[in-house]
């Protein structure tokens, strides 16, 4: 039996210090009000249970009190038995809140792991402080809600003062992603030079020796005084009229440095050099977005592009913008967006770009986005997942065309930072430049042959949407895959077997596990974590007609139709954007990492909120793979 302190008891003014000190390093105490905490300390009851003794179970009823554990491990069992899935509390859990708030014998059977000290707050006092805290009575209704918010208020304090140091501009030039300049040979004509200047809209121009260094440079101001007034023929070589000697900063120095030789000199432009050899330029303008870049400001970048050197240096602002929103606390779901958004402002011009190069009517065609992109999903690490489907009387005719243009934009996009296809994703693959009616046979085939490479095809194919073009005809493909697949039992039921191959990195126990990389404990965010959840709700989209493409927006609208109490679909959304604002913060911490790295975590890195929330998105995924286990396996 648990050793208990007499009810009623008052604790001892030092160890309501003790307690107090112990409490508020967890949620949700750290934000409630101090005589709020004191509350939850003097209404309490301290326990004792020995390692093997049971703390809870279905036998005994709706409980009678909220447990928080001080000290030691509780492991809870569903069905009591050692092979049943366990989970795990530790010091700080809050447990067993669903039970205690419906008023329910709890599911699970909960035991002592060791010596296990908690306090039990009787229900009716639980009552009390939730009229009292609306922080306590917050954590209460809605659990990983709140363990989202308190760690998006962590992040957003984490990167204060790295904020700052950006607002001083002591970023070195090497990390600013500074565009390649244009550079010509000293010899160059003035009208070459300028008509490369033209046409690029580029405000100057780098004149460099055979092994890449800095002889001189040649800006739009330049030209009136220089050339315009000065009436010099345009077959004079520009090494006669560039401005000499240049004056520049290795990539080492800082943007402070650049703003500083800017003004003492009277310049607009700074080369960037490594090793005697320029490697980027910063200007005015540079150094003023670094503190005023807006999504006005790159989406206008972007549509300005005239060629895939200037989109790729639009490509870069994303993923800078997407570095500030996270700074400021944004959310995982508007974060995504809009790096998604940006990207399909990149795509697009650069689609329009080519196709006016090739002569090509897109009110024929449509470029399909498939995947994170199809799903308005994508991190900052992305590959590119998409497609085409093309109107014709003779597609074997007229698909080399379409081949050429896509392979084009492919290998563009690719330079632009967002690497090929390894699976071959891509409108240049013959596979993926299809009509309407190929498009819905190789669908079709997919969902009524089902094998496992149907069914990985399927998972990435099915989450399409038009990019641009014709529209309609990615709705004929959309509308195919809702009807066909709800009407094919035997289908859903296959993709949910190859969805329930992964699983949530937790113990018998219900503890994290890792895997050791290089002597470090990670966890993978993609296939452990975020993966899971993607897979369940297009399966669950998929079976009940569900037409929506983003995994938020599928857990929406399949709530009510799976009459899920609110509180679970909404963990299932908070999980789920946890895990994913947790890549973003990973890949933006180490930028340039291989794709089998830009998801892993380790875990000892994490703080106590962040470590809480990633175990508990990993039992909500665990909940909703146990829920497909039921409904489709049965």
């Amino acid at each position: 039996m648990a050793a208990t302190a007499p009810s009623g008891t008052q604790p001892s003014p030092s160890l309501m210090g003790n307690l107090r000190a112990e409490l508020v390093r967890h949620a949700p105490f750290a934000q409630m009000q101090p005589e709020h905490v004191d509350h939850f300390l003097a209404a309490s009851e301290q326990a004792y249970f020995a390692p093997g003794e049971t703390v809870l179970s279905p036998a005994d009823g709706p409980p009678t009190h909220l447990i928080c554990i001080r000290q030691g491990h509780i492991t809870g069992r569903v069905g009591g038995h050692d092979q049943a899935p366990g989970f795990e509390y530790d010091a700080g859990d809050i447990f067993p809140v669903g039970a205690v708030m419906g008023a329910r014998p709890v599911a699970a059977t909960y035991q002592a792991h060791e010596d296990v000290f908690c306090l039990l707050l009787p229900v009716p006092e639980v009552r009390t402080l939730a009229a009292l805290s609306p922080q306590f009575s917050a954590f209460l209704g809605h659990r990983a809600l709140r363990y989202l918010e308190l760690s998006r208020q962590a992040l957003q304090a984490s990167y204060s003062s790295q904020a700052l140091d950006e607002q001083t501009l002591e970023t070195p030039l090497g990390q600013l992603g500074l565009r390649n300049p244009v550079a010509v040979p000293p010899d160059t004509p003035l009208f070459d030079a300028l008509s490369t200047m033209h046409e690029r809209h580029i405000g100057s121009v780098m004149v460099t020796d055979p092994q890449g260094a800095a002889l001189g440079i040649l800006t739009r101001h330049d030209i009136l005084g220089r050339i315009t007034l000065a009436r010099v023929d345009l077959a004079t070589p520009i090494a006669q009229v560039m401005t000499q000697p240049i004056l520049t900063l290795d990539v080492d120095r800082t943007a402070q440095d650049a703003a500083l030789l800017m003004s003492r000199h009277g310049i607009r432009h700074v080369p960037v050099t490594r090793g005697g050899r320029v490697v980027g330029l910063v200007s005015e303008r540079d150094l003023f977005a670094l503190q005023r870049l807006s999504l006005k400001h790159v989406s206008s970048a972007i549509r300005s592009a005239r060629d895939v050197p200037a989109l790729a240096t639009a490509a870069r602002d994303v993923r800078r913008f997407a570095h500030t929103l996270l700074r400021q606390g944004v959310a995982a779901r508007q974060l995504t967006q809009l790096i998604s958004h940006l990207n399909d402002v990149l795509t697009e011009q650069l689609l329009e770009l080519v196709a006016r190069e090739h002569g090509l009517d897109f009110s024929r065609a449509c470029w399909l986005a498939f995947g994170s992109e199809g799903r308005s999903e994508q991190t900052i690490s992305t590959d590119q997942d998409n497609g085409l489907v093309f109107e014709s009387d003779d597609p074997e005719a007229d698909r080399p065309g379409w081949l050429a243009f896509a392979t084009q934009v492919n290998q563009a996009l690719d330079t632009c930072g967002y690497p090929l296809c390894k699976g071959l994703v891509m409108a240049s693959n013959p596979q993926c430049c299809l009509t309407v009616q190929e498009w819905g046979q190789r669908f079709g085939d997919w969902m009524e042959r089902g094998a496992p490479q149907d069914l990985l095809r399927a998972s990435i194919y099915f989450d399409l949407r038009p990019l641009l073009g014709n529209a309609s005809l990615a709705s004929a493909l959309r509308d195919l895959v809702t009807h066909k697949a709800a009407g094919l039992p035997r289908f859903i039921k296959q993709m949910a077997d190859n969805a329930l191959r992964s699983r949530p990195p937790l113990s018998w126990l219900g503890s994290v596990e890792t895997r050791d990389v290089d002597g470090h404990g990670m966890i993978d965010l993609k296939h452990s974590g975020t993966a899971i959840f993607v897979d369940v709700a297009r399966l669950y989209a998929l079976a009940h007609g569900v037409t929506e493409t983003g995994t938020r927006q599928r857990f929406e609208a399949l709530g009510p139709l799976l009459k899920v109490a609110p509180n679970e679909s909404q963990a299932w959304v908070a999980a789920f954007e946890f895990l994913q604002m947790l890549r973003l913060r990973v890949q933006m911490a180490h930028p340039g990492a291989a794709p089998d790295q830009a998801n892993l975590v380790e875990l000892s890195t994490l703080n106590d909120i962040d470590r809480r929330m990633l175990k508990e998105s990993f039992r909500v995924a665990r909940r909703l793979q146990q829920k497909m286990e039921l409904d489709y396996q049965r």
